[in-house]
C-alpha cells in the first residue's frame, strides 16, 4: 500500500476531492492511504504562526522551516520501516512526468510539502525534501494542487487503482478516442467523422493504429 502524508496551512482544500470517484475507492480498498497534516499543529508559537517576513526585505511571507522540520520527523518517525521520500512542490523542481512517477513508485511512502505565500524558507530544500517537483513551467498559489495531481498520476501505476490492466498502461490520453455517432454534422454539409478504422472490427489494425501514437510516450 502507498502511502501519502501532505503537509499543508490549508488542509479542508482535500476534503472534496479525496472523497470521490477511484481515489476514495482506492484509500477504502487499501490500494492507497492517505494522510493529511495541518503545519499549523506543529508550531510552537501560541497564535499556530507558521510564516514570517523574509530576510533582506520583499513581498509577502515566508513559511518557517522550523514547524515543517517538526511535522516531517514526526512522520518520518511513525513510519521507521518504510521507504519513505520528501517532496517539496516548487516552480523550479524536476517536471512531473512519467519517468518521475515510476521512480517514485519504488517508496513505500511520499511526504509531501505543499508550500504557500511567497515560498517557503530555502533551507527546507536544502536539508529537509529529497527532491523539489514541479508540474508546470507557472506558478500556483501553493502546493496543493501538485499534490493531487501526484497522487492520482501516481496512483494510477499501482495495480489494482483500475479495473483493467489496459487502462494501466495506456490510458494516458496518448491516442484520439471516439464514440457514437461515427458521423456527426454541427451544420449542413459538414460531417465530422470517426476514422474508419475504428469502424472495421480488425483488432490488429486498430492496436497497429493505436501504437503509433503511443511512440511518442516512449
Amino acid at each position: 500500500m502507498m502511502r501519502f502524508d501532505i503537509i499543508t496551512i490549508f488542509p479542508q482544500i482535500f476534503d472534496s476531492y479525496l472523497k470521490e470517484s477511484k481515489i476514495a475507492k482506492a484509500q477504502k480498498n487499501k490500494i492507497i492511504n492517505i494522510k493529511i497534516w495541518n503545519l499549523r499543529d506543529f508550531s510552537k508559537d501560541k497564535r499556530k504562526m507558521v510564516d514570517d517576513r523574509p530576510f533582506g526585505g520583499g513581498p509577502g511571507m515566508v513559511l518557517k522551516i522550523e514547524p515543517i522540520y517538526r511535522a516531517v520527523n514526526f512522520i518520518k518517525n511513525k513510519n521507521k520501516n518504510k521507504k519513505q521520500r520528501v517532496i517539496l512542490f516548487s516552480p523550479r523542481g524536476k517536471e512531473l512526468n512519467l519517468k518521475v512517477l515510476k521512480r517514485l513508485l519504488k517508496y513505500d511512502g511520499l511526504i509531501l510539502i505543499c508550500g504557500r505565500y511567497e515560498g517557503v524558507d530555502e533551507r527546507v530544500s536544502k536539508y529537509i525534501a529529497d527532491e523539489e517537483i514541479s508540474i508546470g513551467n507557472y506558478i500556483l498559489s501553493g502546493g496543493e494542487l501538485p499534490a493531487l495531481v501526484l497522487i492520482e498520476a501516481l496512483s494510477r501505476l499501482i495495480p489494482g487503482f483500475l479495473g483493467k490492466y489496459e487502462s494501466l498502461e495506456y490510458s494516458r490520453g496518448s491516442w484520439p478516442t471516439y464514440t457514437r455517432p461515427a458521423v456527426f454534422s454541427p451544420k449542413k454539409n459538414i460531417k465530422w467523422k470517426v476514422p474508419e478504422v475504428l469502424l472495421s472490427g480488425n483488432h490488429q489494425k486498430i492496436e497497429e493504429w493505436r501504437k503509433k501514437y503511443l511512440k511518442k510516450y516512449e
